[in-house]
């Protein structure tokens, strides 16, 4: 199903006041996030960045449709989450690649489920695994791949349904140094061509300023927004060469100086649990 059409002056994903609550240890109620207000344009690409076990992460299972608010309301293309709305992706920490199928298969799961035939989903499939520059490894397994390989299949399987919205979770996370900054740059690559909206979330404050064209700034738990920064890098960007630039280090020393305040209150509530 083809989402509506967006007015391009209404935001596409919208938080307000945005609350999750789950049952806590001993019969409590453990509140996830409070209070989220922040929006996405179409096309935009913004990063959320926070201190560990925050309420990142929940945060994106209420735009998915994943998890209902307690509070507040989530909203895509107006109107309130209720399910997951059409047009969103998912790329997880942990890629959703079938051991037993091949590249290629992997990648033409998404159209055949949303009703293509086999041979239209193994054509759309085949396009977008040249995409991600796995031209070549059609019929590989997973087994046989690299972890930067086996990211670009979880890329391309995200990107064959054209989604109008990209969520992504700390999806580069678990690469080396030299994979991760290539992944970054193809993410970059392949998102240009679309107009999708990103909402990236990361540990990582370079990786954020390095992609992003906002980086929202959670606090410790329970999150909430504590900064929203412009990020005003010229596009197309390369992230080993954007990192070098006097722009980048004042981008990074400004949004650090309120993230480290919520680094430091997190590390105090998890020092006071323990003792």
């Amino acid at each position: 199903m083809t989402p509506p059409p967006l007015d391009r002056g209404e935001p596409l994903i919208e938080l307000r006041g945005a609350t999750k609550r789950f049952p806590g240890a001993n019969g409590g109620i453990h509140t996830a996030v409070r209070d989220l207000n922040f929006t996405v344009a179409p096309g935009e690409f913004v990063a959320v960045v926070g201190p560990t076990g925050c309420g990142k992460s929940t945060t994106l299972s209420l735009v998915s449709g994943l998890e209902p608010a307690s509070a507040g309301r989530t909203l895509v293309r107006g109107a309130d989450v209720r399910g997951i709305p059409d047009g969103v992706g998912y790329m997880f920490q942990q890629d959703a690649v079938l051991p037993w199928k091949s590249v290629l298969d992997n990648v033409a799961l998404g159209p055949h489920f949303r009703g293509a035939s086999k041979k239209q989903a193994r054509a759309q499939a085949a396009e977008w695994v040249r995409t991600v520059g796995l031209g070549g490894f059609e019929g590989y397994y997973p087994h046989q791949l690299s972890g930067g390989m086996r990211k670009r299949v979880s890329l391309a399987q995200t990107l064959v349904n054209n989604p109008e919205i990209i969520l992504m979770d700390e999806p580069f996370s678990a690469l080396d140094v030299q994979t991760r900054q290539l992944m970054q740059d193809e993410l970059l690559r392949v998102w240009s061509g679309t107009d999708a909206a990103v909402i990236f979330v990361t540990h990582d404050l370079e990786e954020a300023i390095s992609l992003a064209d906002r980086v929202v700034v959670m606090t410790a738990s329970p999150a909430t927004v504590c900064g929203d920064f412009t990020v005003t890098l010229e596009r197309p960007r390369n992230v080993e060469q954007v990192r070098l630039t006097e722009e980048f280090r004042d981008l990074y020393r400004e949004i650090w100086e309120t993230l480290r305040d919520q680094v430091e209150a997190a590390r105090s509530q998890g020092a006071s649990r323990v003792a």
